[in-house]
């Protein structure tokens, strides 16, 4: 039987979550440090137009398209900061460059839009949200890590965008991907759920915290519930993971049993949280809970174990 590096099985929760449809051949094994100069030659590359906490999408017949033709894209952006390879997409391939241009001066077809309203309003097709997720967060990393770390000397650019180089000591520092553990606490039939201060109203999702150096995935969950909560956890259960651009996270999302109903938040940190019912959690799915609560957009990865623990139920 065949099989190809992009057959994903249909029950792949992770296959449905925001920013997952990314559809780029990334060739890690075949990048070169020419490969942004090679696609610059092709006529048929594609580029996206990062930058300013936005993407550049144009607009027109009632489609939105973030993937510009290189003809386009040099005429917005005659001077790009940073160019990086991204991969191939349909034999095409695609680049993405930092923007530094002027958005008020943008023409009227192209829009400068934000990178969390392109996520929650799915403003862009999912394939091009995933690259944009990809981009974001490696133009991010470079943006944030132009020194070396051991020498202090200027870093340069190498294999499309996936390294960095020091001249002076020749160290290697290659882009980070920062893993939190975000998960749903339950308890026989129903859930803890919380919310931060910095949450839209009535908006109440999984507890969630970075995993730390040397501490896998199960003890991350444990710690974290216990840190904010006061709870004991026992059984840890994988369930999907999300690619988090803010600015270059891993979302690992698992199912966490409690093993006490007590609980104290802790303020510091969360807002307000508490248990909630199979029944009341329906409701704000749905978004018809009569107090106004609600869970977070459904292609965030906090929705989509919510929605899996009610179905779980029924």
């Amino acid at each position: 039987m065949s099989f190809r590096l992009y057959d994903v099985p249909e029950a792949e929760a992770s296959h449905f979550v925001g920013f997952a449809g990314n559809r780029i051949n990334r060739h890690a094994e075949k990048r070169s440090d020419d490969v942004v100069t090679v696609a610059l030659a092709d006529t048929n590359t594609r580029m996206l137009l990062i930058g300013q906490g936005h993407v550049l999408v144009a607009q027109g017949d009632g489609i939105s398209n973030a993937l510009f033709a290189l003809e386009d894209a040099v005429a917005l952006l005659p001077n790009p900061n940073r160019t990086i390879y991204l991969g191939m997409q349909d034999e095409t391939p695609v680049l993405a460059t930092l923007s530094g241009v002027d958005l008020a001066a943008l023409p009227e077809t192209i829009k400068a839009i934000e990178y969390r309203p392109v996520y929650t309003q799915g403003l862009i097709p999912e394939d091009q949200l995933g690259a944009m997720a990809q981009a974001v967060s490696l133009l991010t990393w470079h943006e944030n890590h132009r020194f070396c770390g051991r020498c202090g000397s200027e870093t340069v650019m190498r294999d499309g965008g996936y390294r960095r180089t020091c001249p002076n000591c020749d160290a290697q520092h290659f882009p980070r991907t920062d893993p939190v553990a975000i998960m749903m606490v339950v308890r026989g039939d129903k859930c803890l759920l919380a919310r931060g201060a910095h949450f839209g109203p009535g908006m109440y999702s999984c507890l969630a915290g970075f995993i730390e150096p040397g501490e896998t995935i199960e003890n991350a969950v444990r710690r974290e519930t216990l840190e904010e909560t006061n709870l004991p956890i026992g059984r840890v259960v994988y369930h999907a993971s999300q690619p988090w651009p803010f600015p270059y996270s891993l979302m690992i999302g698992c199912h966490a049993e409690a093993l006490s109903d007590d609980y104290t938040l802790d303020k510091a940190e969360l807002e307000a949280g508490r248990w909630f019912t199979r029944e009341e959690v329906v409701l704000m799915l749905d978004r018809t809970h009569p107090d106004g609560l609600m869970t977070p957009p459904p292609g965030a990865i906090a929705a989509h174990l919510i929605r899996s623990w009610v179905e779980s139920g029924t």
